[in-house]
């Protein structure tokens, strides 16, 4: 069984580096043609489920996708609630708090990393209780969490997992072991 993470195109948001969690914006042009590329690719999948965040950008990624009809929205998998850090850059955060990290210090007035690993752990026992190949469309830091909580890191090794928007990443086994077969994979022309 493979686990098909698909990060949503971009955002007016993803390009400034904007930390973007609840605020439900949509894809930019790029984002939906990013969005598009990713459906020959799925196409050639057959997905026993599909599951989506309730947010705009990642419902219409699903869309553009080919597989927004079959997805079924999952709450589990909103991006992590930056709380008072909501709209803003890191480097606006790191003015007022060096040395900040979303992974490691959670946002005030938003979530904790263990909030977000429990969140992804429930995710994963979806994911692994269906009958076969599962796709997930989110975001950036949530997948980051996922893929690390799926190889039994905990939330904060999500910061080892970089990821662009618009990619696929596939979780999968190795001989019973938990296991990234592929991470953060652009789709080319």
């Amino acid at each position: 069984m493979d686990v098909y993470c698909v990060r949503h195109g971009e955002t007016a948001w993803s390009l400034s580096g904007q930390h973007t969690g609840v605020t439900d914006i949509p894809l930019t042009d790029n984002g939906r043609r990013l969005a598009e590329r990713l459906r020959p690719v799925l196409a050639r999948q057959t997905f026993a489920l599909v599951l989506v965040s309730p947010l705009r950008r990642a419902r219409e990624t699903a869309a553009l996708a080919g597989l927004g009809d079959r997805a079924e929205v999952e709450p589990d998998l909103k991006e992590w609630d930056y709380g008072d850090y909501e709209g803003m850059t890191s480097d606006q955060i790191h003015h007022g708090r060096p040395g900040w990290m979303i992974f490691h210090d959670g946002a005030p007035g938003g979530e904790t990393p263990a909030e977000v690993g429990a969140r992804v752990d429930r995710v994963i026992a979806r994911a692994r209780a269906a009958p076969g190949d599962v796709a997930l469309f989110a975001h950036g830091h949530l997948l980051r969490v996922l893929g690390a909580r799926w190889i039994g890191l905990p939330p904060e090794g999500g910061a080892r997992f970089l990821l662009d928007t618009g990619t696929l990443s596939i979780l999968s086994d190795y001989r019973g072991e938990a296991a990234v077969r592929v991470w953060n994979a652009p789709l080319v022309d």
